[in-house]
């Protein structure tokens, strides 16, 4: 599996030297979790954040838009250094205008499902997407506990994009650390976020290798 360490859970006070920490400790991407306060009961960082960290690091910004209408803030986001951004099938925004409007920036599109959405939701998508996200808890906050039944959903859209015979990546967000990563990559994910299990870890180089062993 490959990791991206989800700022959530990172010092907000020290968030470039966090992303060169994690970055030096191997992490394959930066997980940033953005939220309005309305799709989801919190709010965290936007497009100026995302900017003033960008020259941190050169490992990609997987940027997770948990808003209600995604569409309006693709270019601001494109514009702050966003590599991928993922938003969720549940939002306002009309979902293949979205896809389109991402990929129209040069960056990689990925849908987001919630515990409650079933996986059927993303199938159509599958051929226009470089990317699906699976969430493990509900999102919101980090911190919570990893939700093993949505293992078989996992399964499941990796059983459609093989079917296909697709290259599309299924990542997993939501309480995954030492204890949870050997079941989410035995269901086929491709990519954790880990936000806890990295940054509150006493080693995050040896926290990032155990996730990838797997």
């Amino acid at each position: 599996m490959k990791v991206a360490p989800s700022l959530l859970s990172c010092d907000f006070a020290k968030m470039g030297d966090e992303i060169v920490r994690v970055d030096k400790a191997g992490a394959d991407m930066i997980h940033l979790d953005v939220m309005d306060g309305h799709f989801v009961p919190n709010l965290t960082i936007g497009p100026a954040i995302i900017k003033s960290v960008r020259k941190y690091t050169s490992l990609p910004f997987d940027v997770h838009l948990m808003i209600e209408h995604p569409l309006d803030y693709i270019d601001a986001f494109a514009d702050a250094g966003a590599d991928i951004i993922t938003f969720h099938v549940e939002a306002e925004s009309d979902i293949r205008e979205t896809i389109e409007k991402i990929k129209s920036r040069g960056v990689k599109p990925g849908v987001v499902v919630k515990p409650k959405t079933p996986a059927e939701a993303v199938f159509p998508y599958l051929d226009d997407v470089y990317m699906v996200l699976v969430m493990t808890v509900e999102p919101g906050f980090g911190g919570q506990k990893f939700m093993a039944d949505m293992m078989p959903k996992v399964g499941e859209i990796k059983a459609e994009i093989k079917r296909r015979g697709l290259g599309v990546l299924v990542e997993a967000d939501g309480g995954i650390a030492a204890d949870t990563a050997e079941a989410a990559a035995r269901a086929g994910v491709d990519i954790c976020v880990s936000g806890t299990g990295v940054f509150k870890a006493e080693d995050a180089a040896q926290a990032i290798q155990f996730l990838k062993q797997f």
